[in-house]
């Protein structure tokens, strides 16, 4: 397999006037370093196509395994790393902030091996399904695979959103599987198992078992925490601090609860709702809900007064 003969590099000054515009300020760490990366290796493999590409045939028979971590930064074409790193400047802006740099770095290598391994394994099975030896052949580079996983990654941490896929509205939820189908009959040339085995990897972390085993591995790192997890928006503190009146925030993060804007903007309108009784009076807890709080509506009383104060004057 040997990279095409491209002339002038569209797809790559393409690529740079895309960063550009967006501002390498805007892009976090680890993404820009992922960006730079794979454009580097791009300029500068390290080896030919045909010896980074990733098959059962040169990974397990040959033993080549440190085609693991070369294959899926590696590119073919100009326009295949153009697509690839288009997708990954907006998944890793999306999910680093979220994530935090170094979980999602931590996320990126896990990831970049181990859809590798369950693409060798996919490709097996249709060896001994298809009884077709031509299947450990298949050779394949570029960091798609990467990218269906981060794609399912980002459905499960923004739900209930319409993505559009080939300009049709689908739903987040399903859309990683219309895009694997469409890519597949748009361009037949694509690895399909590759596609897939970045989905699988993407469900193994946000449904299976993948993200308890990465953070027990991560465990004994003071630095490697994972900030996705879900807290309970009250017992953080006062579960722990049953006479807890008021502390100063240790973070952005415990002072927002990990919650978007969105999210603290709706956090805000359900303390505001459940500070009153239906008769429009308020409940006298003693102390404000952790979060946003909204003062209570004055009564009808009390603004009845305040109108005859002025005409008092």
């Amino acid at each position: 397999m040997e990279r095409r003969q491209r002339g002038v590099s569209a797809g790559l000054l393409l690529l740079l006037y895309q960063i550009s515009q967006v501002g390498l300020q805007n892009i976090p760490a680890v993404t820009l370093g992922v960006l730079v990366l794979n454009i580097f290796l791009f300029l500068n493999p390290l080896r030919p196509l045909s010896e980074v590409c990733l098959s059962v045939n040169e990974a397990v028979h040959k033993k080549n395994w440190q085609r693991l971590l070369l294959s899926p930064f590696h590119h073919a074409d100009d326009w295949h790393l153009y697509y690839n790193m288009i997708s990954m400047l907006w998944k890793g802006i999306m999910l680093e902030r979220k994530l935090k740099s170094i979980w999602f770095a931590y996320i990126i290598a896990v990831f970049s091996v181990l859809i590798g391994v369950v693409y060798m394994v996919l490709e097996v099975l249709l060896v001994i399904i298809l009884d077709d030896p031509s299947y450990e052949m298949n050779c394949g580079v570029g960091f798609s695979g990467v990218l269906f996983a981060l794609k399912v990654l980002n459905n499960h941490y923004n739900p209930g959103r319409v993505s559009s896929v080939f300009g049709l509205p689908i739903s987040s939820k399903y859309a990683c599987w219309v895009e694997l189908l469409a890519i597949h009959f748009i361009s037949p040339g694509t690895s399909f198992a590759g596609h897939l085995s970045g989905i699988l990897v993407g469900l193994m972390y946000t449904m299976g078992p993948l993200k308890k085993i990465m953070r027990a591995c991560a465990a004994g790192i003071s630095f490697f925490t994972e900030p996705d997890r879900p807290r309970d928006y009250y017992s953080e503190y006062y579960g722990h601090y049953p006479d807890y009146q008021y502390r100063v925030p240790r973070s952005y993060f415990d002072y927002t609860g990990g919650l978007t804007e969105e999210e603290q903007l709706e956090r805000a309108v359900l303390n505001s709702l459940n500070e009153r009784d239906v008769g429009g009076g308020t409940h006298n807890h003693g102390q404000r809900p952790y979060g946003f709080w909204f003062p209570p509506e004055n009564s009808e009383e009390d603004m009845r007064r305040r109108r005859l104060r002025r005409f008092d004057r």
